[in-house]
């Protein structure tokens, strides 16, 4: 299973993080190292695998690791995403110089 957290502008701010089957986050983040994506971006096909999704919900105190982020509502602010939905390609001028360290030595 791999944890995907839902951002979105939902006023109760949860940010929850769902757990989906390696084949259903292959068809949520098809790209080879996504881990980024856009609600907006999702085909039928994706679409119809949220749903099994959904009901997968894991408390952040039993969550091991954020395998994706999920956005919605965030297509007017694409342009300060990583092209390659990646977040390890991050700008370096998006992140805090801790982040900048680690982004610089860790792995992709």
């Amino acid at each position: 299973m791999k944890n995907i957290q839902v951002i979105d502008g939902a006023d109760n701010c949860t940010f929850s993080i769902f757990q989906a089957t390696n084949a259903e986050f292959a068809l949520l983040f098809p790209a080879e190292g996504q881990d980024l994506q856009f609600a907006e971006d999702l085909d039928a096909q994706a679409l119809n695998a949220l749903g099994p999704v959904w009901d997968r919900p894991i408390p952040k105190r039993d969550v091991q690791g954020i395998h994706g982020t999920l956005f919605y509502g965030f297509a007017g602010k694409r342009s300060h995403f990583p092209a390659s939905k990646q977040e390890a390609d991050w700008p370096a001028d998006a992140l805090n110089p801790a982040q900048r360290r680690r982004h610089v030595r860790g792995p992709r």
